[in-house]
């Protein structure tokens, strides 16, 4: 018995040791993975690639500064079970955030945003422009997909190009959607706005729904003030009902690369199967992304007779319901400008 017990009195010192040393080396663990790498909000951008393992996400964070321990971050990771989940993609650090809230961020995949607004009235080249410019797309790809027949008859488009079809509106994107993600939600945006009653509507006007948004995209590029989108719409429809051109100056311009204006008699002349002063009727789809507010204009033009109006120069426009009347506005508001 006295050997058990000075055996005993000999091992509790060793265990008490042990013991002390491991609760040491866990509370520099925590202290470790509670602790930023400085106080000094230094905020870093880090891009963790698509397909990039834990190993080499802790080495990008490594070589930004975020971590000073790489393989206590490891050993977190692996308490945590995060080694499978981490999320590829940007993300805004910051000097002053602990290891562990380090981990929690990319483990919950919470990337950048970019708050992007797309206009109402920009074409397709302008959009994928202004998406570029945060380097959500790249550009060609962008307008490459946007005529790509398989993958427009996924999104259920049976026009020839995504014209008209990108609704828009304010969005959040992030760089790790790309292309096709951000096509479709956008895609997306414009099937919640563009109601089947809508589309029901166009079909009792005759129009389907590729000419309802052509329509729209046409009083969207010709009225500048929201009091006289019915009134342009009501020219264009009326003069289709009449046979007549519907002589709409943008079209002459459409799919011309960089095109700055003033719009000339020579590109009223161009031979494009857009130009409605060459052509008969709509042109075979929209020239830009109309708003709600143009698509409604065309669903419901106002109770008027007009099929002609001029620019008074200062964003509004002068109708007319006979050629003479519209010629003394030309002779008013143009000539008098030339």
């Amino acid at each position: 018995m006295e050997m058990i017990k000075a055996f005993n009195e000999r091992k509790f010192p060793i265990m008490m040791s042990f013991v002390a040393t491991a609760m040491f080396l866990v509370a520099a663990f925590l202290v470790c993975i509670r602790s930023p790498i400085d106080h000094n909000d230094v905020r870093v951008t880090v891009e963790i690639p698509k397909g990039a393992s834990f190993t080499a996400a802790a080495s990008i964070l490594s070589d930004a500064g975020l971590i000073k321990h790489r393989t206590l971050f490891h050993l977190l990771a692996r308490l945590k079970n995060a080694q499978q989940r981490v999320h590829a993609g940007e993300y805004e650090l910051s000097t002053a955030m602990s290891p562990a809230n380090i981990l929690d961020k990319i483990m919950m995949g919470e990337v950048v945003e970019y708050t992007v607004s797309i206009p109402e009235g920009y074409d397709l080249r302008k959009i994928a422009d202004r998406l570029a410019e945060d380097k959500l797309v790249k550009k060609d790809v962008f307008l490459k997909l946007a005529k790509d027949p398989e993958f427009l008859a996924s999104l259920g488009i049976t026009a020839g190009s995504l014209e008209g079809y990108l609704f828009p509106d304010t969005y959040a994107f992030t760089r790790k959607m790309g292309e096709k993600e951000i096509i479709r939600i956008m895609i997306r945006r414009f099937e919640e706005k563009v109601t089947p009653e809508m589309r029901k509507r166009a079909m009792s006007l005759g129009l389907t729904p590729n000419q309802l948004l052509t329509l729209a995209s046409l009083i969207e590029k010709e009225a500048k003030l929201k009091s006289e989108r019915a009134l342009v719409s009501a020219v264009f429809h009326n003069r289709l009902q009449k046979g007549m051109k519907l002589q709409c100056d943008p079209t002459a311009v459409y799919g011309l690369a960089d095109f700055e204006g003033p719009i000339k008699k020579s590109h009223l002349r161009r031979k494009s199967p857009y130009n409605t002063y060459v052509i008969h009727g709509l042109p075979p789809g929209p020239i830009a992304s109309p708003g709600i507010e143009s698509v409604m204009a065309a669903l419901y033009p106002a109770p008027v007779d007009y099929i002609y109006f001029v620019s008074r120069n200062d964003g509004s426009h002068q109708f007319s319901s006979d050629l003479r009347s519209h010629n003394q506005a030309v002779s008013k508001y143009i000539t008098r400008k030339d």
